[in-house]
Protein backbone atom coordinates (compact mmCIF):
# COMPACT_ATOMS: atom_id res chain seq x y z
CA UNK A 1 0.00 0.00 0.00
CA UNK A 2 1.03 3.92 -0.22
CA UNK A 3 3.50 4.54 2.84
CA UNK A 4 3.67 7.98 1.90
CA UNK A 5 1.75 9.52 4.01
CA UNK A 6 3.50 7.96 7.29
CA UNK A 7 0.41 7.92 8.89
CA UNK A 8 -1.49 10.43 7.95
CA UNK A 9 -4.46 8.31 6.87
CA UNK A 10 -7.89 9.87 7.42
CA UNK A 11 -8.30 8.68 11.08
CA UNK A 12 -11.02 9.75 13.62
CA UNK A 13 -9.22 12.76 14.97
CA UNK A 14 -9.06 13.96 11.39
CA UNK A 15 -12.98 13.64 10.88
CA UNK A 16 -15.82 15.15 11.05
CA UNK A 17 -18.03 13.17 12.80
CA UNK A 18 -21.01 15.71 14.52
CA UNK A 19 -23.64 16.72 13.01
CA UNK A 20 -23.66 20.01 14.52
CA UNK A 21 -19.97 20.41 12.79
CA UNK A 22 -21.30 19.16 9.21
CA UNK A 23 -23.99 22.01 9.83
CA UNK A 24 -21.99 24.69 10.66
CA UNK A 25 -19.76 23.78 8.09
CA UNK A 26 -22.65 23.70 5.15
CA UNK A 27 -23.77 26.95 6.43
CA UNK A 28 -21.01 29.23 6.60
CA UNK A 29 -18.34 27.33 4.31
CA UNK A 30 -17.57 28.31 0.70
CA UNK A 31 -18.48 25.32 -1.48
CA UNK A 32 -16.71 24.27 -4.81
CA UNK A 33 -18.19 21.93 -7.23
CA UNK A 34 -16.84 19.25 -9.49
CA UNK A 35 -18.82 17.22 -11.95
CA UNK A 36 -17.24 14.19 -9.60
CA UNK A 37 -17.51 15.55 -6.29
CA UNK A 38 -18.38 18.90 -3.99
CA UNK A 39 -16.15 20.76 -1.64
CA UNK A 40 -17.54 22.77 1.18
CA UNK A 41 -14.65 24.25 3.43
CA UNK A 42 -15.10 26.30 6.32
CA UNK A 43 -12.11 27.84 8.31
CA UNK A 44 -11.79 27.41 12.21
CA UNK A 45 -10.06 28.72 15.15
CA UNK A 46 -8.74 25.95 16.50
CA UNK A 47 -5.71 24.42 14.43
CA UNK A 48 -6.06 20.57 12.74
CA UNK A 49 -7.69 19.96 9.51
CA UNK A 50 -10.99 17.77 9.62
CA UNK A 51 -12.68 15.90 7.27
CA UNK A 52 -16.32 15.26 6.37
CA UNK A 53 -17.27 12.27 3.84
CA UNK A 54 -20.56 11.72 2.03
CA UNK A 55 -22.34 9.95 -0.06
CA UNK A 56 -26.02 10.43 -0.40
CA UNK A 57 -28.71 8.06 -1.52
CA UNK A 58 -28.38 9.26 -5.18
CA UNK A 59 -24.99 7.13 -5.37
CA UNK A 60 -26.68 3.72 -4.83
CA UNK A 61 -26.93 1.27 -1.92
CA UNK A 62 -25.26 0.97 0.30
CA UNK A 63 -22.37 -0.82 -1.16
CA UNK A 64 -22.12 2.01 -3.89
CA UNK A 65 -21.85 5.11 -0.98
CA UNK A 66 -19.26 2.79 1.00
CA UNK A 67 -17.35 2.23 -2.47
CA UNK A 68 -17.43 5.90 -3.10
CA UNK A 69 -16.54 7.08 0.44
CA UNK A 70 -13.16 5.01 0.31
CA UNK A 71 -12.56 6.13 -2.81
CA UNK A 72 -12.46 10.17 -1.67
CA UNK A 73 -10.65 9.00 1.36
CA UNK A 74 -8.32 7.26 -0.71
CA UNK A 75 -7.65 10.15 -3.02
CA UNK A 76 -7.22 12.73 -0.17
CA UNK A 77 -4.35 10.56 1.28
CA UNK A 78 -1.51 12.11 -0.59
CA UNK A 79 -2.91 15.73 0.10
CA UNK A 80 -3.21 14.90 3.72
CA UNK A 81 1.01 16.16 4.53
CA UNK A 82 0.22 19.56 3.24
CA UNK A 83 -3.37 19.91 4.46
CA UNK A 84 -2.75 18.42 7.83
CA UNK A 85 -1.57 21.94 9.93
CA UNK A 86 -4.34 23.89 8.43
CA UNK A 87 -7.10 25.51 10.46
CA UNK A 88 -10.01 23.89 8.62
CA UNK A 89 -13.26 21.90 8.17
CA UNK A 90 -14.10 19.59 4.71
CA UNK A 91 -16.35 18.10 3.72
CA UNK A 92 -16.71 16.04 0.60
CA UNK A 93 -19.72 15.09 -1.13
CA UNK A 94 -19.75 12.81 -3.82
CA UNK A 95 -21.49 12.67 -7.13
CA UNK A 96 -23.24 9.62 -8.68
CA UNK A 97 -20.72 10.30 -11.46
CA UNK A 98 -17.70 9.43 -9.34
CA UNK A 99 -18.70 5.69 -8.78
CA UNK A 100 -17.57 5.33 -13.14
CA UNK A 101 -14.52 7.23 -12.64
CA UNK A 102 -11.03 6.19 -12.69
CA UNK A 103 -8.53 6.83 -9.28
CA UNK A 104 -6.29 9.23 -11.09
CA UNK A 105 -9.83 10.84 -12.23
CA UNK A 106 -10.76 11.61 -8.79
CA UNK A 107 -7.30 12.11 -7.83
CA UNK A 108 -7.41 15.14 -9.88
CA UNK A 109 -11.04 16.37 -9.46
CA UNK A 110 -9.88 16.51 -5.86
CA UNK A 111 -6.51 18.42 -6.04
CA UNK A 112 -8.59 21.12 -8.57
CA UNK A 113 -11.23 21.80 -5.65
CA UNK A 114 -8.22 21.71 -3.09
CA UNK A 115 -6.53 24.92 -5.25
CA UNK A 116 -9.55 26.32 -6.00
CA UNK A 117 -10.18 26.43 -2.19
CA UNK A 118 -6.42 27.62 -1.90
CA UNK A 119 -5.73 24.47 0.41
CA UNK A 120 -2.73 23.87 -1.67
CA UNK A 121 -0.42 25.63 -3.03
CA UNK A 122 0.63 25.74 -6.89
CA UNK A 123 3.24 22.94 -7.79
CA UNK A 124 6.46 24.15 -9.22
CA UNK A 125 5.32 22.99 -12.50
CA UNK A 126 2.47 25.64 -12.45
CA UNK A 127 4.84 28.47 -10.99
CA UNK A 128 6.73 28.56 -14.89
CA UNK A 129 3.25 29.16 -16.12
Amino acid sequence: MLSVCAGLEVQRRFRLTRAADFQRVRQEGKSYAHPLLVLICSFRPEPGLRVGIVAGRKLGKAVQRNRAKRLLRAALQSFLPSLAQQPVDIILIARPALLQASFVEIRQALESLLRRAHLLLPSSGDENS
